[in-house]
């Protein structure tokens, strides 16, 4: 069992958290997928679900008004269980032939987690690709130099996020509890509600993120005080799902948990 007054785990996200910065495999994907369907969909658009089960995402990018309306003006019918079959079939492939080219670690993600190891730390993950996803991209993350001791999938658990099942898997495949002994790190809205549907700590980073919604070129190419308005609208979607902290990036990690135990020590988390 856990020491009840520090953090002994942490469970990333994949995709915009510790790898393929922007989570670009996932919008790439998407989007190529609708545009073929003739669904024309802006990229805050494809990444307002981004974390959910890749079903799920495609269910909800359906149910907004721009897809709802497209989709009975291309079809002449309203969109069915069928059709989300259909795109999905089309995501797997798809994905499953790129998806290794977006396996490159996030700037700072092989330091800072040797850092953690090195301070006794457990490294989950979980995740909205699928098992089968996960066996091109896991190698060539690892290759590179990221891996974690754990990774939990959708299809594992029968529930993707926001449910808690999947952060429950790695905590129970670690031998950590209890939940406030762990901290949910993600760049996606239901990646905070992860964790705190968990009863873990919830911390969401800008940098690299889904959230941001920038490729590392237009991060690199933005004038500051844009960056500084974006983030700043990024940090408050985060807050309002829940969040515990918001970091600028995966470097500040370490901090981040070394508040949080600070904050455990003073009795301000209930276990």
């Amino acid at each position: 069992m856990a020491e009840m007054n520090r953090i002994q785990m942490i469970v990333f996200d994949w995709a915009g958290t510790t790898v393929d910065y922007g989570s670009s495999a996932p919008s790439e994907v998407f989007d190529r997928v609708f545009s073929q369907a003739g669904i024309h969909l802006t990229r805050e658009e494809i990444n307002g679900p981004m974390g959910m089960e890749k079903k799920a995402h495609i269910r909800a990018l359906l149910s907004t008004s721009s897809g709802t309306e497209q989709w009975k003006a291309r079809y002449g019918a309203a969109w069915t269980e069928e059709d989300v079959q259909k795109l999905y079939q089309v995501f797997e492939a798809t994905l499953h032939d790129v998806v290794a080219e977006y396996s490159v670690p996030i700037p700072g993600v092989v330091e800072t987690v040797r850092q953690l190891r090195e301070q006794g730390l457990k490294i989950g993950s979980t995740t909205g690709y699928t098992s089968q996803m996960m066996e091109q991209v896991l190698p060539r993350a690892a290759e590179l130099g990221y891996e974690a001791d754990c990774v939990v999938t959708p299809d594992v658990t029968g529930a993707s996020r926001p449910t808690p099942f999947m952060l429950y898997e790695c905590m129970r495949r670690l031998n950590v509890y209890p939940p406030c002994a762990v901290a949910k790190v993600g760049d996606t809205v239901v990646d905070i509600l992860e964790g705190k549907n968990a009863g873990a700590w919830s911390i969401g980073i800008l940098t690299g993120s889904n959230l941001l919604g920038l490729t590392q070129a237009e991060y690199e190419a933005m004038a500051p005080d844009e960056l500084e308005l974006r983030k700043q609208k990024a940090t408050e979607r985060y807050m309002e799902a829940g969040a515990d902290l918001v970091i600028d990036s995966i470097r500040d990690l370490p901090a981040a948990l070394a508040e949080i135990d600070c904050r455990m020590a003073g009795k301000e988390a209930a276990c």
